[in-house]
């Protein structure tokens, strides 16, 4: 008979022979290791377009040189801002237009042209002349035109008229082409007695302003057009004319009057008025829409980073 403390030590002895057989029929399986993978990188930011410095264009009216020497002044601070600004008789009106669309061809830039008298009679014929070769004009500027100055043709993208509807050597109320989309502001200063044709293209204020706007012109993306509306004000005597590039039509809200909007957008009761044809105390309903004058300033670099592609 077996003694019991034996069998069970040789029991212990076969379970531990069975595990290294165990073990060297089967060795470890070596620990798994990390698979370096290649992190993504957001792609780099498209470069920011920026446009070249506009060309600019000026026109003196008839007899210039005694009476459109506003224009050579102007020129002599656009240059002296760094800009490209040239001064030309209007009798070469159709000669100045040929090179301007053969400079854009050969190198693209925003094109401005601002005339005074006869001047501004040519910078619309220049920009007909541009719309037949498809070419865009960015900004058009004229001071008190002849009478004759045609409609304002579709591709010119700004509109500005400075003059006095009961001029006599001026007085052209240039009005656009049936379904201009761009950005027009008309300024009629007959109520101003101290302007006269010869005087107000020699405006110091209208040159700052014209020279900001210039400025900021090629920082200013493409836009969409829907929501200009046209702006046509008779100013006020003694009013300093403010350059609206146009108008933006705003909500009413609860508790919004003429003047609590005029406010909010720093622009003259007067203007809010006018734009609405409504008297300034005009009461307001919740829901309509105000015509508001407004400037096309460049974007701010947030708003410009947040603006889906294709959108600007």
């Amino acid at each position: 008979m077996l003694d019991p403390r034996r069998m069970v030590v040789l029991a212990a002895v076969v379970l531990l022979a069975l595990n290294a057989g165990a073990a060297v029929a089967s060795p470890a399986k070596p620990k798994p290791t990390a698979i370096a993978t290649a992190v993504p990188t957001a792609p780099p930011s498209p470069p920011q377009v920026q446009l070249p410095p506009p060309k600019i264009y000026l026109f003196r009216g008839a007899m210039g040189p005694i009476f459109s020497t506003g224009m050579d002044r102007l020129s002599e601070k656009l240059t002296k801002a760094g800009f490209s600004a040239d001064v030309y008789e209007f009798t070469l009106c159709r000669l100045v237009g040929n090179r301007v669309i053969s400079s854009y061809k050969e190198s693209p830039a925003p094109i401005v042209m601002i005339g005074h008298s006869m001047g501004g009679l040519c910078s619309i014929i220049i920009s007909e002349m541009a719309a037949k070769e498809n070419i865009p004009v960015s900004l058009v500027i004229i001071i008190d035109p002849a009478h004759a100055t045609g409609n304002v043709p579709l591709n010119v993208e700004r509109f500005i008229n400075i003059f006095m509807s009961d001029s006599v050597l001026g007085g052209g109320d240039v009005v656009a082409e049936p379904g201009y989309r761009g950005h027009y502001a008309s300024f009629d200063l007959k109520e101003n007695s101290r302007v006269t044709h010869i005087n107000i293209e020699k405006s110091d204020d209208i040159h700052r302003q014209i020279i900001d706007m210039v400025t900021q012109l090629p920082r200013i993306p493409p836009q969409t057009q829907v929501d200009a509306v046209p702006l046509r004000y008779v100013v006020p005597a003694n009013t300093p004319v403010e350059l609206w590039d146009s108008g933006v039509r705003v909500p009413v809200r609860a508790g919004d009057t003429m003047e609590s909007i005029a406010a909010a957008n720093r622009v003259p009761l007067w203007s809010i008025a006018q734009s609405n044809s409504l008297p300034e105390n005009a009461p307001l309903t919740p829901g309509q829409s105000i015509i508001v004058p407004r400037h096309l300033m460049p974007l701010e670099p947030a708003a410009a980073m947040a603006t889906p592609p294709g959108r600007r």
